[in-house]
């Protein structure tokens, strides 16, 4: 079992590059293995997740080689995919999952997905219902989870559909089955959730128009390669905004960060709380806006979260509880019920590590109240969540004592070199392998 030791203290300072989007590098090796031609992608993030993607992919016959974060990826084509000779095995990835889920809903040929513990209990009825209603047959263990047997050989027709819940897996998972579809695929979502796969699309030549809240995708339409730079993951650098924001001093640049609107929600949500953010170097790359960060150290005062920035920032809130524990005053957050079916419920694990730590809080089943105080020590229990490790560990910038984290092995999934990274940037945190 890896744990992270953290001792109290620290200063943050420092120029640093985190790893490449996650999000991005799952959708480019996706799009570029059903394209035509040879497309190549730079900053690919070199975690778990993302890597049991390219395996899928050459599992399925798609020519794919890797140097480092350097990927070159030649297309078979929309219908180029064979039949993989085992099982595709996701690992912890519920967005490999879902998005491959509604690949594999067109293909010719019979598939079965699988991931870790973790990933098989959580929920795939959500894409499930949907693609069924497009003429899949999907087949599952109870209660919609994982494994996933997909069924090929099936005729697709194209829906208009209104996602009950404001999610980006759901909308893309829709969107690459609406590829092998007969007709144009509509899809409501209730509010704005991450765009990055409408955006990687249209790169690939696909056309896909999307606004007001509706996205629409004509299908059979053949994609074109391209190449892609993977701007670094703002889900990844908000690990180091908080630090930044919660150290007693310093100040941190957070180089070529992806900023695309619908991910900046971690921002809007630590500048309310009075964060010294700085936004610099706009630019556009491969159709992704990029920026450099800024941040210096603040005080920081309790909020209520707005609930349109949550669907912006669902991804970023275990160490945004970490901001509130340091805050001052009270920070409410609701229509977050997300956060519950995500690696581990977050929002209840969070609330039992922040107990430990000396923070009051009430949990709410769509939300949290968090009462800001002095962070103490102790033992805390990630539950194998990558998030929740990481963002206890920045809580060690302001605690008063050591927190040891448990069971922090997933961090690899997203974040690999986390540990040296903040070493390098005054976190002070070691490894122990048990």
């Amino acid at each position: 079992m890896t744990e992270f030791v953290c001792n109290p203290g620290g200063r943050i300072s420092g120029q640093i590059r985190v790893p490449g989007d996650k999000s991005i590098s799952h959708r480019s090796i996706i799009l570029a293995s059903i394209a035509e031609g040879v497309s190549h992608i730079t900053g690919f993030l070199q975690g778990e997740d993302s890597l049991n993607t390219i395996k899928a992919f050459q599992q399925m016959g798609v020519p794919i080689q890797r140097n480092q974060d350097q990927v070159t990826v030649t297309g078979v084509g929309l219908h180029g995919l064979h039949q993989p000779a085992a099982d595709l095995d996701v690992g912890n990835s519920g967005t490999a999952m879902r998005l491959l889920l509604g690949l594999l809903a067109g293909q010719k040929f019979d598939a079965r997905l699988t991931g870790d513990s973790s990933l098989s209990t959580r929920p795939m009825r959500r894409v499930i219902d949907p693609l069924e209603l497009m003429g899949a047959v999907i087949e599952s263990e109870s209660d919609g989870r994982a494994p996933l047997q997909v069924r090929g050989g099936q005729a697709l027709t194209a829906i208009e559909y209104d996602m009950p819940v404001a999610s980006a897996q759901v909308k893309s998972c829709l969107l690459l089955a609406g590829l092998y579809a007969r007709g144009v695929t509509i899809v409501h979502e209730p509010a704005p959730t991450r765009d990055h796969s409408e955006r990687m699309l249209r790169g690939f030549g696909c056309a896909v128009k999307s606004g007001n809240g509706e996205i629409r995708l004509p299908g059979e339409q053949a994609l074109t390669a391209c190449d892609i730079d993977v701007p670094a993951d703002i889900s990844s650098a908000a690990f180091f905004m908080v630090a930044a924001s919660i150290a007693d001093a310093g100040k941190i640049t957070l180089q070529h960060v992806g900023v695309n609107p619908t991910r900046t929600g971690v921002i809007d949500i630590l500048r309310l709380m009075g964060a010294d953010i700085e936004i610099l170097n706009r630019r556009e790359i491969g159709g992704e806006p990029v920026a450099d960060i800024s941040l210096r150290s603040a005080r920081l005062k309790g909020i209520e979260i707005p609930e349109r920035l949550v669907p912006l920032a669902i991804d970023e809130f275990p160490v945004l509880f970490v901001a509130a524990a340091c805050a001052t005053g009270v920070t409410r957050l609701s229509g977050a019920e997300e956060l519950r079916v995500k690696e581990s419920d977050r929002i209840q694990v969070m609330a039992d590590g922040l107990a430990i730590l000396g923070i009051e809080t009430e949990v709410k089943p769509d939300g949290i109240i968090i009462q800001g105080s002095k962070i103490g020590g102790g033992t805390v229990e990630s539950r194998g969540d990558h998030r929740i490790a990481m963002a206890f560990s920045v809580a060690s910038l302001a605690a008063t004592d050591e927190i040891c984290v448990k069971d922090c092995a997933n961090v690899n999934t997203s974040f690999p070199g986390f540990a040296g990274l903040a070493q390098k940037t005054g976190i002070r945190i070691s490894i122990n392998e048990g």
